[in-house]
């Protein structure tokens, strides 16, 4: 039974205080679940039409998340820092990519295969992680 300042029983502040507490605890274990979710790698097309290449990319991130996972997108992110241009930027860029999927639970594969993407394939298998294909995917 909650007790007031003055030491009183107080059934009613007690009841809201248990329910802000069960509100904040769900709201704890949603945050621990969404930090702790599966991360998945999404391996897709980048070079060549850039453009649409990366729209579809963002579509293949979208379905990941609603699948309930975390997807980890390297092509999205270091080219906006590197230079895909040159070589050895681009080759930095894949390394790094490739250190990001040895932290990813899954690797979800979309749309044909390029040079880039059978590289994320064979260390994919060397560190088996599970694969996933998709042809295409509208979200």
């Amino acid at each position: 039974m909650y007790r007031n300042k003055a030491g009183y029983a107080d059934p009613t502040a007690g009841e809201a205080l248990g329910q802000l507490m069960k509100e904040y605890r769900q709201q704890q274990k949603k945050r621990r679940a969404d930090k702790n979710r599966k991360k998945v790698y999404v391996a897709s097309r980048y070079a060549g039409d850039v453009k649409t290449n990366t729209q579809a990319a963002i579509r293949y991130c979208r379905f990941v998340i609603k699948n309930g996972l975390m997807p980890i997108a390297s092509h999205l992110l270091y080219p906006q820092i590197l230079d895909d241009n040159k070589p050895a930027d681009r080759e930095l860029g894949l390394a790094f990519g490739l250190a990001l999927l040895g932290l990813c639970d899954e690797v979800w594969v979309f749309g044909p295969v390029s040079r880039g993407m059978a590289a994320e394939i064979e260390e994919a298998k060397r560190l088996n992680k599970p694969l996933r294909c998709f042809k295409e995917v509208g979200v």
